[in-house]
């Protein structure tokens, strides 16, 4: 336990450092970043980070000036090697307080490529809808099931992330570290 913590205080000062800094260096609003609900024949997918260690949608931040599929089309590629047609929006999640930001988050389709880690995204594989793995960071659930159900519309949700949402990520990124040694 104790080498898993050793190993995360690094990487949550990191996370903690771009959560807090950027905005307090000038930047403006809340950042934008894409996610993807990919569907495939194996189920969703879901990849996992190398600086916090858990299971969430792959995707990304929007560059300046260009449009949300693209960037959403970009990010997947580099970050798990799949081709995906844009089916459709899920909804714009507006997430506040720690790692405050606008994440629009679509359903999707694997159109090519094969399914492949990268040095940002160490590991991604597929699950099965209904047996989806116990290590999905809870900020990514309501989204993932609201694809899953497929509702009629675009759905717009707030959330809070507190120190509840905090203190769930570290237990999920420990228990992670601590299966991996």
């Amino acid at each position: 336990m104790l080498r898993a913590l050793a190993s995360a205080l690094p990487d949550w000062a990191r996370v903690a450092w771009e959560a807090l800094a950027p905005r307090a260096a000038g930047g403006v609003g809340r950042a934008v970043v894409v996610q993807a609900v990919v569907r495939g024949p194996g189920g969703v997918v879901l990849c996992e980070r190398r600086e916090l260690r858990g299971w969430e949608l792959p995707g990304g931040a929007v560059r300046p000036g260009e449009p949300d599929e693209e960037a959403l089309r970009r990010e997947v590629r580099e970050e798990i090697g799949l081709e995906v047609a844009v089916e459709r929006l899920v909804g714009e999640y507006v997430r506040s307080g720690f790692r405050a930001h606008v994440a629009r988050v679509y359903l999707c389709r694997v159109a090519g490529g094969q399914l492949r880690p990268c040095r940002e995204a160490p590991r991604c594989e597929w699950f099965p809808p209904e047996a989806l793995p116990e290590g999905i960071f809870p900020w990514f659930r309501g989204p993932l099931e609201d694809a899953l159900c497929e509702l009629p519309a675009p759905i717009a949700r707030s959330e809070r992330q507190g120190a509840a949402a905090i203190l769930a990520g570290m237990r999920i990124d420990l228990a992670t570290r601590r299966r991996e040694r």
